[in-house]
């Protein structure tokens, strides 16, 4: 098997296992409008590794993820808290103050290191040529850990989407949500890139909501469509030489527009 084969194995074997749970924990985000809460969790994931570079420890080393998880973890304390009562601020508009300020800090931080840009780069579109079967395997480990878990305490997390009022300490099982979402956000970031780590987890779920409410056959409908299009995404960056995680995005991007298309047509002919 050559090196580009394998590579290629690789990274189709790692969307396959990642958009299992970033479609499920998408259809959270979007059915309790939280939109740019993964862009928050994304970019603070991205600023520990950049910390960890300020502080001479390897991009994507152990090292370097726990920083990125001591980052995420501080960003689902401040979501889970932050819930501004005024009515007329929105919770949306206090999350999108957060991720500004998470990519400021990020910013400022790269323009003091050497080849800063070059970091950049690396924590928007990601770097796939990590992907190693290691990887992939304790991907696989924790996200199991991770579907368990939500499927143990599956009512209180759909109550969070859908009855919010019955739980009783409603901050903590949002610090419990969050935590789950940063602790995928950390290990898809470095090989991902923030773009494309937001791309996996919104818009099969996006496309899932548009044809279905039922959890079940909308995580499956996410993940099967969502893993057509990475395929082609994937398969065009090798064809035509371009960067992986934008091609991922915009491949993802375009099944979107159709499904919106598809979804008006159908509309149309219901109502005749």
């Amino acid at each position: 098997m050559s090196e580009t084969v394998s590579l290629f194995s690789r990274q189709i074997a790692l969307i396959a296992v990642v958009l299992v749970l970033h479609t499920y924990i998408g259809l959270h985000i979007i059915r309790r409008t939280l939109i740019f809460s993964d862009l928050v969790l994304d970019q603070l994931a991205a600023f520990g590794a950049l910390v960890g570079v300020a502080l001479h420890i390897k991009y994507g080393s152990p090292l370097s993820y726990l920083l990125a998880m001591v980052a995420v973890l501080f960003g689902s304390l401040l979501l889970a808290l932050i819930k501004p009562k005024n009515r007329e601020i929105p919770r949306e508009a206090v999350i999108g103050i957060l991720y500004a300020m998470a990519l400021i800090i990020s910013l400022l931080l790269t323009d003091k290191l050497p080849g800063g840009e070059i970091y950049v780069e690396k924590t928007l579109c990601g770097y796939m040529e990590w992907v190693s079967w290691p990887l992939i395997i304790v991907t696989i480990i924790v996200y199991i850990a991770l579907l368990l878990f939500h499927y143990v305490l599956q009512h209180k997390f759909i109550a969070l989407a859908e009855n919010p009022q019955t739980l009783k300490n409603e901050k903590f099982w949002d610090f419990l949500f969050f935590t789950t979402q940063g602790i995928i956000t950390v290990l898809i970031v470095p090989i991902a890139g923030v773009l494309l780590a937001y791309a996996f987890l919104m818009i099969p779920a996006a496309i899932a909501t548009m044809f279905t409410r039922r959890w079940g056959v909308a995580v499956i409908v996410g993940w099967s469509i969502g893993f057509v299009a990475c395929v082609i995404g994937l398969s065009s960056s090798y064809l035509f030489g371009f960067t992986y995680g934008p091609s991922l995005v915009l491949s993802l991007g375009i099944f979107f527009i159709c499904a919106v298309i598809l979804r008006s047509l159908l509309r149309q002919e219901g109502h005749q």
